[in-house]
């Protein structure tokens, strides 16, 4: 059994085996959850491309080498050979966590299938057994919790700030919090602007 985690990755060092779409949509990811990226490829895709050329990540224009993955927190092996994938797992040393894209068996972690909406992130996962499903029901996930839910999550964030900060019972912070997580705050944003001016009122007292 797996076990669900976020991970933490700004600043860290990930490592991206591979120069080909799959690889392209691991190494957008990393940087895009702030992570130092490295891809290790000969060739690479036009996305991947655009990465370098922005600086979001660094590219190094080679074959697979186990030094390469010197340094690395995280690593992604995303070539389109199975052998060299396995190479970059038994090169890691057991401090590193490394995926095989096409090998989730071998791997110390899977990426799950993600819907996100600003700070709201639903991971779906079959642990391997048919990422078909996975992101079928993801897209479900997309429909059912849409656009609305970045802005709502902006201001579920910003109300448990101002109630932990300017309430001191304990009782009335947790009322207020469940208060404000009900759904009448998602469909209605005057609600929002409302209860936003009364917890400001809160901290002021």
């Amino acid at each position: 059994m797996l076990y669900p985690i976020f991970l933490e990755l700004k600043g860290r060092t990930a490592v991206v085996i591979g120069g080909g779409k799959v690889a392209a949509r691991k190494a957008a990811g990393l940087a895009e959850a702030g992570a130092k990226v490295t891809v290790v490829s000969p060739e690479l895709t036009p996305e991947l491309n655009a990465m370098a050329v922005e600086g979001r990540m660094v590219w190094r224009k080679k074959a697979f080498s186990p030094e390469d993955l010197e340094g690395g927190f995280l690593i992604i092996a995303a070539t389109d050979n199975p052998k060299t994938n396995l190479d970059v797992k038994n090169a890691a040393e057991p401090h590193q966590l490394v995926t095989i894209a096409d090998n989730p068996t071998a791997s110390d972690f899977q990426v799950p299938s993600v819907a996100r909406r600003g700070k709201l992130n639903l991971a779906v996962s079959t642990s391997g057994a048919s990422p078909t499903l996975a992101k079928k029901i993801r897209r479900e996930l997309e429909e059912k919790y849409d656009d609305r839910y970045i802005d709502y999550l902006e201001f579920l964030d910003e109300s448990r700030t101002k109630i932990l900060s300017g309430v001191s019972d304990s009782e009335q912070k947790k009322q207020l919090l469940k208060m404000v997580a009900d759904e009448e705050f998602l469909l209605n944003q005057d609600r929002r602007l409302e209860i936003a001016e009364r917890l400001n009122g809160l901290i002021e007292e």
